[in-house]
């Protein structure tokens, strides 16, 4: 045991929560969940079979008949009860986040405090799922919209947000008057594992939420199974492409989130101090382990020798540790596959001829000597060229790629497959409307270096970082969790004339 407490705590074997009850998986087949700080497994997660999975399905259906029944005033007191569970475990819930994950205690308390955000939200389906009406549409006919949910959808979440990415679908899914089937990844249960205890806690009727745990398989098994109406997705863009291409051969609705490699663009009359700032938070936050990530850093003719400076002074201070510890800034990536796959693509970019001003590969963390730390990395003279400029390294590595102007910035940017962020650092009201007006990306950010959007407003993505047309959060989840019927009524009147067919 450490001065942080639970270095050493043992969550033993991770249940799937079906049709209201916990139960131990019936598979064989189990993974150990490990500390990336320590290096440590602090649980095991069972590999579900296609069984466990059509077992979860099955109670989801059967919930359905009543749960879409239920009003949504009484549907959302469920979400109002969960929210203000939330809110009493925010503390527990981050330090869960933190032990599984790996960033920093600052960063987890974050994380859930827009899981419970997004379920404020929901908590407003009454009004959001609201149809529409016009009156005489033609004489004594009246047209109305309704919405209603579908069924039983699911969520192949992933590794990186634990307790905030299911949230951008679970509460509205539910709100809307479906029920769920959510599949936490494999690398992180623990966070779900505990919210699914709050989710009983707050007296959702049973099997309106199921959580099953495994990998690929149970992935291929809901996704397959013909009772699920659609998925949501978040992760790389190669899974992503195939769980979209898998769920809609089906016939489901799918929303799948993908990869990204994000552009953050400094002009000369840029804002230094706040610049600098928001660029050290966009780059090594949460171990650069997000979707929002900043990766290459564009500075624009006189800002590249500031920009510079500053970057690698603020990079060399960032304190890198274990994220129970208040003074960290940044924490481990995930796991030794992924450290190793972060040192190939440091490797890689200097081998393509890239200069390497900063090498995060060689830290050590004192006491903490099997975690997976990758420290601070920072490049420069890199060219739109090489893999650290096209491909996404998902972890803490600047790309310093110096632009003669705006246009020359646009031009990379659009050169790339992806499309999820973009942010401009300016204080020119014109270069900044030039760059959202043709940047083709989902989330733009003018002087923010994480243009995260706040639950009212749908989480983006572009080209290849998104697959669907519905996003995640805002009123596309509404859209993608119900279905609008147009009904078109007449009622006999005397102004009604029945049509005589002629002798």
């Amino acid at each position: 045991m450490t001065k942080y407490g639970e270095v050493q705590q043992h969550y033993g074997r991770i249940k799937n929560l079906v049709g209201g009850s916990f139960r131990d998986s019936q598979s064989g087949e189990m993974l150990p969940v490990t500390n990336p700080a320590t290096g440590q497994t602090i649980a095991e997660v069972p590999l579900s079979t296609k069984q466990e999975v059509a077992e979860a399905v099955a109670a989801a259906k059967k919930a359905f008949l009543a749960w879409r029944e239920t009003p949504p005033m009484r549907r959302v007191q469920h979400l109002f009860r969960l929210k203000d569970l939330l809110e009493a475990h925010l503390e527990e819930l981050a330090r869960i986040v933190t032990q599984e994950e790996g960033k920093a205690l600052e960063e987890a308390r974050g994380e859930v405090r827009r899981a419970i955000e997004t379920t404020e939200m929901a908590c407003g389906i009454p009004t959001l799922m609201a149809g529409r009406n016009l009156e005489d549409v033609a004489p004594g006919i009246d047209e109305h919209e309704v919405r209603q949910p579908l069924g039983v959808f699911c969520q192949i979440a992933p590794f990186n947000f634990p307790a905030m990415i299911p949230f951008w679908f679970l509460p509205y899914a539910v709100a809307c008057g479906n029920t769920y089937v959510v599949k936490p990844s494999e690398q992180v249960p623990l966070t779900q594992s505990r919210i699914a205890t709050l989710i009983q806690e707050a007296g959702f009727p049973p099997g309106v939420v199921n959580m099953v745990n495994g990998a690929k398989d149970v992935v291929d098994a809901l996704l397959e199974h013909p009772d699920i109406r659609g998925a949501s997705f978040v992760g790389s863009t190669p899974v992503a492409r195939y769980v979209y291409s898998k769920a809609t051969a089906q016939g489901k609705r799918a929303q799948c989130h993908a990869g990204a490699k994000n552009f953050l663009v400094v002009m000369p009359d840029a804002d230094m101090r706040g610049t600098i700032d928001a660029l050290i938070s966009s780059i090594f936050g949460s171990a650069g382990e997000r979707c929002l990530a900043g990766s290459v850093v564009m500075p624009i003719g006189l800002a590249y020798e500031p920009v510079k400076a500053e970057l690698m002074g603020a990079a060399r201070s960032l304190r890198v540790g274990y994220g129970l510890d208040p003074a960290t800034q940044m924490g481990p990536v995930i796991s030794r596959r992924h450290l190793e796959r972060v040192h190939h693509y440091i490797e890689q970019g200097v081998q393509e001829g890239a200069r390497l001003l900063l090498d995060g590969r060689d830290i050590r963390v004192p006491g903490f000597e099997e975690g997976y730390f990758v420290g601070p990395t920072v490049f420069d003279e890199v060219r739109p060229d090489m893999a650290i400029a096209k491909e996404e390294i998902f972890g803490p590595v600047a790309c310093l790629m110096p632009a003669r102007d705006l246009e020359e910035a646009i031009g990379v940017i659009e050169a790339s497959r992806y499309g999820n962020a973009a942010s401009i650092f300016t204080t020119n009201g014109g270069h900044a409307r030039e760059f959202q007006h043709r940047v083709t990306c989902g989330n733009i950010g003018i002087n923010v270096g994480i243009p995260a959007p706040v639950a009212p407003f749908p989480f983006s993505g572009m080209r290849e970082s998104f697959f669907g047309d519905l996003h995640g959060q805002g009123l596309d989840s509404i859209n993608f969790f119900t279905e609008r019927k147009i009904v078109i009524t007449r009622w006999a009147g005397k102004e009604y004339q029945p049509f005589r067919a002629k002798a």
